[in-house]
């Protein structure tokens, strides 16, 4: 359901968003079209009934209403309440997506720390394993309806192999008001302190290690049951749509173009097409649909997440990762950088651009610039820094010539290496003295 458009976007170019502006699913056409055409035809139909059918009289009145509500529409706080909604509704639906239960780092800790290449070992890490994504798929049962219309029953989750019948029945049999996700963790802290005492976790650090993992987990799941449970307040979400909806149930009237030969201020051209109302509309309506649409990140939008596919893609890599990879190494061999001391990477051709010099800091630039002098009585001393690269002549000429005829020395102060587009630079900093 996710659209993805990242690689169309990778590059800033001239109107690079432009073809995004074409895509239909996922877009703020599909979300917006209905209301959008139920918004135009009634002020369609308000302005062939004020134009064709209303008498004199009742066309004075009307013209007085359309300015009174052209007027008070405006005091409306549409922009402060919505924006401030849609920041509140973005936010929490980004963190529903960083706390997505992966147990990635858990199976990398039940592949590592459970021994034994034997069958029980091998049903042990994969019986492990498979606790922990029982416990994802009831907490996205609980809140995803995609996952729900996938897995209605608990039948429906014994038929696809993530509890035994045994396992349900003492599902079944633990009675509890409560939703019953925590009861796999349980499954699973019993049979890992099992593990240690028979040995198949060799270190209490170990289990220790795999059970904070375990707990971190189980926070991401108690995280979206939150979510779920506690909402955005109801009075909230509904003075964001009473301010948008009243604000353009008003403009069908206020933004009516009226009569120009009656002068009225601001009336004097007769368009027919609200064009400016009905961006307003687009942009306004839009963003509430926006926060319509990610208020849920569970449900069967276009935007929503793949709950599906994550259930899935956890149980695939998961017991892959503790079954068939357990122990399984590739062989170990020199790796080409074997006798380099300064390993470079090759590039292409078409990534040649992208080699550049490391950055050694935003004043290593100075060395090659500075040029100061400084001139005290009747000793001078002159403090320069010259670039080796650039004045080879000039300070070998120095160094030599100037003991020779008794006009002073120069002394090495400071010396630095930078590497500037892949060339070496030494430079040094030198005080003569007379």
């Amino acid at each position: 359901m996710t659209v993805t458009y990242s690689s169309r976007v990778a590059n800033a170019t001239f109107f690079g968003f432009h073809r995004l502006l074409l895509k239909w699913k996922g877009s703020i056409y599909k979300l917006l079209y209905r209301e959008f055409i139920a918004f135009a035809s009634l002020y369609t139909a308000i302005s062939v009934l004020y134009r064709f059918f209303l008498t004199g009289s009742q066309k004075r009145y009307f013209e007085k209403l359309s300015i009174y509500c052209d007027k008070y529409a405006e005091q409306i706080p549409v922009t402060f309440v919505l924006g401030f909604y849609v920041t509140l509704v973005v936010n929490r639906w980004w963190n529903q997506f960083v706390n997505l239960p992966w147990p990635d780092r858990l199976m990398f800790l039940i592949s590592s720390t459970i021994q034994g290449r034997d069958e029980y070992g091998r049903l042990l890490r994969r019986t492990l394993m498979r606790y922990v994504n029982l416990t994802s798929l009831i907490i996205f049962r609980s809140v995803s309806t995609a996952v729900y219309k996938r897995f209605p029953t608990m039948d429906h989750v014994v038929e696809a192999g993530f509890m035994t019948i045994d396992e349900r029945k003492k599902f079944d049999h633990l009675k509890s008001p409560h939703l019953k996700y925590w009861i796999p963790f349980v499954w699973f802290g019993n049979l890992a302190s099992k593990a240690r005492k028979e040995g198949r976790i060799r270190d209490s650090v170990d289990l220790q290690t795999l059970m904070n993992e375990m707990n971190r987990y189980r926070s991401w799941c108690s995280l979206l049951f939150g979510y779920d449970w506690v909402g955005i307040p109801l009075v909230y979400t509904q003075v964001v749509t009473l301010a948008v909806y009243t604000f353009f149930f008003a403009c069908l009237i206020g933004r009516q173009f009226l009569d120009p030969n009656q002068g009225y201020v601001g009336h004097d051209l007769d368009l027919y097409i609200p064009i400016f109302t009905l961006l307003q509309f687009f942009f306004y309506a839009g963003w509430l649909k926006v926060a319509e649409q990610l208020i849920n990140p569970f449900g069967e939008d276009d935007d929503d997440f793949e709950t599906n596919w994550c259930i899935d893609r956890n149980l695939q890599v998961s017991l892959l990762a503790v079954d068939e990879m357990h122990m399984n190494l590739p062989k170990m061999d020199k790796d080409i950088y074997w006798d380099d001391s300064l390993a470079q990477p090759p590039y292409t051709l078409a990534a040649a651009d992208y080699c550049i010099p490391s950055f050694l800091g935003s004043t290593i630039e100075m060395g090659s610039k500075v040029f100061h002098r400084n001139f005290q009585g009747t000793n001078s001393s002159v403090s320069m820094i010259l670039q080796l690269a650039q004045y080879p002549v000039i300070c070998l000429f120095l160094i030599q010539t100037l003991p020779f005829f008794s006009l002073g020395k120069i002394i090495p102060d400071l010396w630095e290496i930078n590497y500037r587009n892949g060339h070496r630079i030494i430079g040094y900093a030198y005080t003569y003295q007379s």
